[in-house]
This record gives C-alpha cells, sequence and structure tokens, in this order.
C-alpha cells in the first residue's frame, strides 16, 4: 500500500513540475498550460499511451489536469462503440460530468465563503 502511495507521488508530482517547468522557463500563461495539458491528456489517451500510467500510478496520474484529459478521451472512445457518431459529442461529458459538478460547487461555496474582489 505504501507503494501504491509512493507512485502516485513521484508520478503527480513529475506532472506538477513539469508544469512548474513550463511556468518558470517559457513565457506561457498558466491558462495556456492548463489547456496544453488538457489537449495532452487527452492525445495521450486517444493513442492509449495514458492508460499504462494510469494503471501504474493511480490518483498521480488520474488527478492533474492530464487525467482529465484522458478521462475525456476515455468517455469518447467508450459512447462512439456504444452510440456512434453521435458519442463523439455526448462522450466527454458523460465521463467527467461529476468532476466538472464537484467544481462548480466547489466554485460557488468559495464565491459565497470568500469576498471575491476585482485585480487591480
Amino acid at each position: 500500500m505504501v507503494l501504491m502511495f509512493v507512485k502516485a507521488f513521484i508520478v503527480g508530482g513529475i506532472i506538477c513540475v513539469i508544469g512548474q517547468l513550463l511556468i518558470d522557463l517559457t513565457k506561457l500563461t498558466p491558462a495556456k498550460i492548463l489547456v496544453l495539458f488538457v489537449c495532452l491528456g487527452v492525445l495521450l489517451g486517444a493513442v492509449g499511451v495514458y492508460q499504462p500510467l494510469v494503471d501504474f500510478a493511480g490518483a498521480g496520474a488520474t488527478v492533474p489536469l492530464t487525467g482529465f484529459g484522458n478521462a475525456l478521451a476515455k468517455g469518447v472512445k467508450e459512447a462512439i462503440q456504444k452510440d456512434g457518431f453521435l458519442g463523439v459529442i455526448t462522450g466527454g461529458l458523460n465521463a467527467c460530468s461529476a468532476g466538472i459538478t464537484v467544481a462548480m460547487i466547489s466554485a460557488l461555496v468559495v464565491a459565497l465563503v470568500c469576498k471575491p474582489k476585482d485585480k487591480s
């Protein structure tokens, strides 16, 4: 069990280090890096490269943004097999609806509890 946590920590940490290096060493904005990671997860998931990483690292590979992209790709693949071409539109949202809902509810709670301000 400890080995599982260590693998998740190392893989998740490497993904985060790559993101931090992109922030520090390039002129990419955090929003562009976010989109890059999600698209990279979709691409790696679509070609079947990301699933072995998920099998090895568990939450260390599914929690970062690349894992969200992988879940989108996996959902689209499954929905296409089940529903045909309509699965291209519905598959990703069905696969990630729980995560999207949690993110929206969390943002709402934070906005109600804290006093948001405009950037100056």
